[in-house]
Formats: C-alpha cells, structure tokens, sequence
C-alpha cells in the first residue's frame, strides 16, 4: 500500500483497539521500522495528528484534550478503488431520490452526512467527486413505487400477494397469486421472485410490470433458498430454470480482447486460444436474454453449440433480415 493509504491504516488501528503496539503496526503495514517511524513523524508534524507514545499501556494512542487553534487533525484526501467510489456514488444517488421529505427522510439525511463525509475531504468536497466522476445507469425502467413497497412488505411479514402482471413477452395481462420469496436488483431493475400459485412453481416477474398488487392475508408458501437458487439462479441472466444447457460461444480475436475481461456468469469458462480467440462456455436455461447478449456482438462471435441455440440465432438474424430488408 502507498503512504496515504497506510495514514488511513494507522487511524483506523488507533480509533478502533485505541492503544496499538509498535509490532502490530509494523505487522499489518508490512514495512520496516524506519519506514513506520518516519510515517508517525509526518503525520504529528504535517498533519497534527496527537499520536503519543503511552509506556504504560505499551503502545500508540492518541492523546485526549483539546487541540491547540489551528491544529485540527484531518487526513489527506485518499482516492477510492473502482468497487468502492462506484458502491459510494450509488448509494449516494439512490438515497437522494428517495421518499424526500416523508417518513424515511429524518433517517436517510444522517445517512447522507455520513456519505459526503466520505467521499469529501477538505481538498476535495463530495460535490466535486460527484461532478467528476459519473456513474449511468443503462436500460433502467420506471416502475410504480406504491407497488415496490407492497411487494417488500409482504416479502418481510410471508404473506401472499395477488398481482395483475403484464408479461411483456406475449403481451398477457394475467392475475397471479403469488408468494414472494426475494427481490433481486438485476441489471438497474428490479425483479420478484416468487411461488406462483397459477402455475405451481417458482416464477420470476419484473416490479415494474406489475399494474396492481393487493395484499392477502395468507401465510406465503416457503421455498428453500437452495431450491429458489436451483431453478431461478442457475442459468444465465434474470430468465432461468431448471433444465439447463451450456452455451458454447467463440469470440474473433478483435472481440476476444474484451470479453476475455468480462464475466457473464459466476460458472463461467473461458479459454484463450492460439489464434488470440476466445471461447466460453455458459450455463442457460432460457435463451432470452443470452440471445439479445449473442447478436449484438454480430459477425465476432461464433455459436458452436448447442444446436438449438445455434438455430435460434440464425432465425433472429434471418427475421431481423426480412424485416430491414
């Protein structure tokens, strides 16, 4: 770790056990004696940090008391991670669009304090990380948020639920009984796991989609979290089930160059080849959303398998070709 990042290593340790050995330090640092020292120095004389020597206690702390005019102890801005500043700014951007000014508000300003102080420092305000750095979300869709709130609900007190669903895929507006089992955030939208009374088995609908929710007061039928995963979780993308195939894709070596970095699915596997292509292999149970993911990297992936897969998208492309054509 670079020298900022070991100042925010030695507050930390300091803050938390309050007394910490010289041994320790240079334990989780993993620098040299000369290297600590030097580091302790800098930062009571640049800094004003009050770290003191307590031989009684056998190590550093910071000392109690007021400090002098002038002397306030402030770290130097510490630039964050990709996962961290990307965690940061959304969470940031999801709290300020919520519920302003109603229930929840007394509890998420304290929360947002707590994020700018964070992504601020003296040098560098919350406001200017902001303006810096942006994050878009892609293909996010509007949904109602009395809805989002009724699904949460009975998903937390195990009740069952009657919605009127549009399933965008056929156009069909269904009234469904449906015992809720998870939310899942996929991809900027939200989607409902659930047990579908309808269909006697475990169905997954977009919020979004959903144009009435009306609570009913009977018990929710409980789906283990093994069983949910099994038939929801192990295919690729939000459309899944229990009969799964494996995709057998081979990117041109152009492509090969980014998708070799991405990952589509935690079971993923992907080879390099001698040719500088790349072939991966991914578990599917509905080829939907694979589909869309397939075409739209157009003549640079290769579908070697399976065969209906390899049917599918030669149709789309032929139907795409009729209908620009």
């Amino acid at each position: 770790m670079d020298r900022t990042e070991r100042f925010y290593k030695i507050d930390q340790m300091i803050s938390d056990r309050k007394v910490v050995p010289f041994d320790d330090f240079l334990d989780e640092l993993e620098v040299s004696r000369a290297t600590l020292k030097r580091d302790f120095q800098y930062l009571r004389d640049r800094l004003n940090a009050p770290i003191i020597w307590d031989r009684d206690l056998g190590g550093y702390r910071y000392e109690k008391g007021d400090a002098p005019a002038g002397s306030q102890f402030e770290l130097p801005g510490l630039w964050f991670n990709a996962s961290e500043i990307h965690a940061l700014l959304t969470m940031q951007h999801l709290m300020a669009n919520l519920d302003k000014g109603g229930l929840l508000s007394p509890h998420i300003q304290p929360l947002m304090a707590r994020l700018n102080g964070l992504l601020g420092t003296a040098d560098n305000t919350a406001e200017e990380v902001r303006k810096r750095v942006r994050i878009i979300g892609v293909a996010a869709r509007r949904m109602h948020l009395s809805h989002f709130e009724t699904v949460g609900s009975v998903l937390l007190r195990r009740k069952r639920l009657m919605i009127t669903y549009h399933a965008r895929g056929t156009n069909e507006v269904t009234e469904r009984e449906v015992s809720p089992q998870r939310l899942v955030y996929y991809r900027e939208n939200w989607y409902l796991d659930a047990w579908c009374h309808l269909r006697k088995g475990l169905r997954n609908f977009s919020v979004d989609a959903i144009q009435k929710a009306e609570v009913l007061e009977k018990p929710a039928k409980d789906v283990s979290e093994k069983t949910t995963d099994e038939v929801l979780g192990a295919g690729y993308g939000i459309f899944s089930g229990s009969k799964v195939q494996w995709a057998k894709l081979k990117f041109t070596p152009e492509r090969a160059r980014w998708v070799a970095h991405e990952q589509w699915h935690p079971r993923q596997k992907g080879t390099m080849g001698t040719d500088g292509s790349y072939s991966l292999e991914i578990p599917y149970a509905d080829d939907r959303e694979l589909l869309m993911d397939i075409l739209k990297y157009g003549p640079d992936v290769e579908v070697l398998g399976p065969a209906s897969l390899r049917r599918r998208v030669k149709d789309q492309i032929a139907q795409a070709a009729r209908h620009y054509g």
